[in-house]
């Protein structure tokens, strides 16, 4: 049978956050985020859609989320709501446990294997054979049962692993949820090897992330440092069996890494978020109107030559290493009083509490503000920070070093994942780098970074400008869904063997 021209790609998401005008009626409502999947997998259908590419989108109905009040539809709107017309680019996974969620994930861990079967029992009942794709890209544990019909159906099937996160299931609960598993369970991933499909149906775990690394025909993780940090076991956390199915498909020359980037509305330019809007050339006056805003706005000492740092991921031990800053939040200060230093965080987490503590006890409130999570004051964040605080233990890929690049605001980081891939340490003698990273992973080495932050913070005027200048033209052109999208667009010829759209 001869190929398509223009091969057909449905992308299957528990997330986005918006779509391009033209893919349906729907375009403009939907917006349903957990992370950084959701920006991803707006870009990529966008970047395919504008290119003229044949793309759908699959995703939960998320009513309440996307605005949607049914009942209050004429019938003729309606109609169009609901329509189901061969052009019709969005595919809606419908069911009553999506309609009026708050979030796309559940804090009870019971509920979140519903949704991800509610949302695959349509993809796989409905919208494969609406859509009768010619390839099928998948994301996370969410879509996991999904290459494996692609496998039984013969579709090449791209599987996405943003975070090292699963859930299990038997083929009795897939069953009872109405996906017909006898079909496709012997492409699916068990606890232990099935000796049979009844003899598997009942008591043998079905892990929905392997699974959808496991059937799919090909996999990248989400930067290319962290795909040879799972292959080469450098995490002892990340279970067996995702390392050997990653492994695998690595070995077989079937994974690749690829870098997320950050949403299209951070941009200095034309951020409305922020104070003064700024560019690479009027950094300087942009951000001291920022930071004396943010200062004035936290309570914080006044001075617009303050080294400001801040933090702006989520305060968790696990993952962010935000323990290493508690250890030395007070000596920080301290050593660098005369300078006005200063630190910002806007974020939620565990050590949020530990970190009020330190400041009241040791009372730098005009030095240290620790404020709960709000995009506006992110945003006003980088805008305003000389450096940006991100020590992760690990890092699948990350997004605020490359944002804060964008704002001129140089990452302090963990030498790890994609923290490795988007920071080069700052060398001002061969006019390279963006920002400051440490190996060793303590206090010490993080003080370590910060002391070599201090001493460009020092430097003359003159050359930090030409520096911050250079590392923020650089991150535009290199930290955007253009890039992204196309390293996609790659992979998808790759697996198809033929353009995914003419003249590209």
């Amino acid at each position: 049978m001869a190929k398509k021209s223009n091969p057909t790609i449905l992308v299957v998401t528990p997330e986005i956050t918006y779509l391009p005008n033209g893919m349906g009626n729907m375009a403009n409502n939907l917006n349903a985020k957990a992370g950084g999947l959701a920006d991803v997998s707006a870009s990529l259908v966008s970047s395919l859609f504008e290119l003229g590419a044949d793309v759908h989108v699959a995703l939960p109905h998320y009513r309440r989320m996307f605005h949607v009040e049914v009942g209050n539809l004429i019938s003729e709107e309606l109609r169009k709501y609901q329509s189901k017309l061969p052009d019709a680019r969005i595919h809606l996974a419908e069911d009553r446990i999506f309609y009026y969620r708050e979030n796309v994930y559940s804090s009870y861990h019971h509920v979140n294997p519903k949704l991800a079967l509610a949302f695959q029992r349509e993809v796989l009942n409905n919208i494969i054979q609406t859509v009768q794709p010619d390839l099928i890209h998948c994301n996370d544990w969410m879509t996991g049962l999904v290459p494996a019909l692609a496998k039984r159906l013969n579709i090449p099937c791209l599987f996405t692993v943003h975070n090292i996160f699963t859930m299990s299931s038997t083929l009795a609960e897939i069953e009872d949820r109405g996906i017909d598993a006898a079909e496709f369970w012997k492409y699916l991933y068990f606890a232990y090897p099935p000796y049979n499909y009844e003899e598997s149906r009942n008591g043998n775990q079905v892990d929905l992330l392997v699974s959808g690394i496991f059937a799919s025909h090909f996999i990248n993780t989400v930067s290319p440092t962290f795909l040879n940090e799972v292959v080469e076991g450098h995490h002892d956390w990340v279970p067996d069996n995702v390392r050997a199915e990653v492994a695998a498909k690595y070995a077989s020359g079937c994974a690749k890494g690829i870098l997320n980037a950050p949403d299209p509305s951070y941009d200095p330019e034309n951020d409305p978020m922020i104070e003064e809007f700024f560019t690479s050339v009027s950094h300087v006056q942009g951000k001291r109107a920022n930071k004396v805003s943010l200062q004035k706005h936290l309570g914080l000492s006044i001075d617009p030559d303050a080294p400001m740092f801040f933090w702006p991921s989520r305060l968790d031990p696990m993952q962010k290493g935000c323990q290493l800053l508690s250890d030395i939040l007070y000596r920080l200060v301290s050593k660098y009083w005369d300078k006005n230093l200063q630190v910002v965080f806007v974020a939620n987490g565990a050590y949020q509490p530990i970190f009020r503590d330190i400041v009241r006890w040791h009372n730098l409130h005009e030095r240290v503000a620790v404020c709960d999570f709000n995009e506006e004051l992110s945003h006003h964040g980088y805008a305003a920070s000389d450096f940006m605080l991100m020590p992760s233990r690990f890092e699948p890929c990350g997004l605020p070093q490359m944002i804060s690049c964008l704002y001129g605001s140089l990452p302090i980081v963990h030498d790890t994942g994609g923290l490795h891939d988007t920071v080069e340490f700052l060398d001002l003698e061969n006019n390279s780098g963006n920002g400051f990273l440490f190996e060793t992973y303590d206090a010490n080495g993080l003080m370590w970074a910060v002391d070599q932050a201090m001493d460009f913070y020092n430097k003359p005027q003159n050359v930090k400008n030409a520096v911050i200048s250079k590392v923020m033209d650089n991150a535009k052109n290199t930290f955007n869904h253009d890039v992204t999208a196309k390293a996609y667009f790659d992979v998808y010829e790759d697996m198809l063997d033929r353009p995914i759209v003419k003249d590209f």
